[in-house]
């Protein structure tokens, strides 16, 4: 059972003018607040709403509908940027804050705005909406985030990360087309973990080749994707089956959220990337280690996530795999191959 505080009047909370958000994760963590941040936008209409980031997710925060203004020096590291940080809070004079960190140093920021800190919602002692239910790290991070913003009187429904709006804030540019990679009818995206990743927690190369190989037998085209650390996996996939497109840190963040959105699934590890492809509406296939509280971890999106779990994620067979997607609906013709 999730603990909450009485919510208290939400009249004062949803009336407010000046309204700070902090979140200070990577994409992925990103990507889960988008939900929470969602709500917050409905519920303060016509307020000035300012975002309070890192570098690593401003881009994405400023396409983003849900926030007027991003600041990305949240994380300073000398006291002296942290003391000036804390003064521009003070001085912005913010009706609401809504942390959604939750971290040891956003509960510093709290402290450092005493003893007349602004209304202030998540676990910070002493504040005006403080959510300091004893199990809430022992929640799935969007579980979290609906429990804290309840607490603050903002409604009680599940939270649902969502990045179907990007395309139509970019007005869907051709760079943002399947085509512009030279992709042609239904495909599916590979996201897997660095080759050099300990093997309980990402599948095999061999894995990843083998299950191109049988989804371009079935006429679906494997999309490989990630970062520097996945080209090695992605080079394996592109030797192992000439069909396939290894795309590994060739488009942006904007193509890659646009790729993922528009496959007919995603299949990966515990990556990032797996939480944009959940939130972006595609139907996942995630692969979570035993050993990692799987529950805490896996992503959740409109499309649906199946999970498989194993404590050496790299032994998981290849067959299990190409089950558990056709059993999906995605491998849906007779293979060619």
């Amino acid at each position: 059972m999730i603990w909450r505080k009485p919510a208290a009047s939400s009249d004062d909370e949803t009336n407010a003018k000046r309204v700070l958000v902090i979140q200070l994760g990577g994409l992925g963590a990103f990507v889960l607040a988008l939900g929470a941040a969602k709500r917050i936008r409905e519920a303060h209409v016509g307020a000035r709403v300012t975002l309070l980031t890192t570098e690593a997710t401003k881009e994405l925060a400023e396409k983003s509908p849900y926030f007027d203004t991003v600041e990305a020096d949240g994380k300073p590291v000398e006291p002296q940027a942290i003391t000036k940080l804390i003064a521009r809070i003070r001085a912005a004079k913010y009706d609401m804050i809504y942390d959604l960190e939750g971290s040891s140093r956003t509960n510093n920021y709290f402290q450092g705005l005493r003893p007349w800190p602004p209304k202030w919602s998540g676990p910070a002692a002493g504040a005006s909406h403080a959510y300091l239910a004893p199990d809430r790290n022992q929640l799935h991070p969007l579980d979290r985030y609906a429990a804290q913003l309840a607490a603050a009187g903002l409604g009680e429904e599940p939270l649902t990360p969502d990045l179907t709006w990007l395309r139509h804030v970019m007005r869907d540019p051709p760079r943002l087309s399947p085509e512009y990679f030279g992709i042609r009818g239904r495909y599916i995206v590979l996201l897997p973990r660095g080759s050099n990743a300990d093997p309980a927690r990402r599948w095999s190369e061999e894995g990843y080749a083998e299950l191109a190989r049988r989804a371009a037998g079935y006429g679906v085209t494997p999309v490989v994707l990630g970062g520097p650390e996945e080209r090695p996996v992605g080079a394996a996939v592109a030797k192992a089956e000439p069909r396939a497109k290894n795309l590994v840190t060739r488009p942006d963040l904007f193509q890659t959220i646009a790729l993922i959105e528009r496959s007919s699934f995603a299949v990966g590890d515990d990556v990032d990337l797996m939480h944009v492809a959940a939130a972006a509406g595609a139907p996942c296939l995630v692969f979570l280690s035993a050993m990692s509280h799987p529950e805490l971890s896996a992503p959740r999106g409109p499309g649906g996530v199946v999970t498989l779990t194993a404590s050496v994620i790299a032994d998981l067979p290849v067959e299990q795999v190409e089950r558990q997607v056709r059993n999906c609906g995605v491998f849906r013709q007779i293979a060619t191959a």
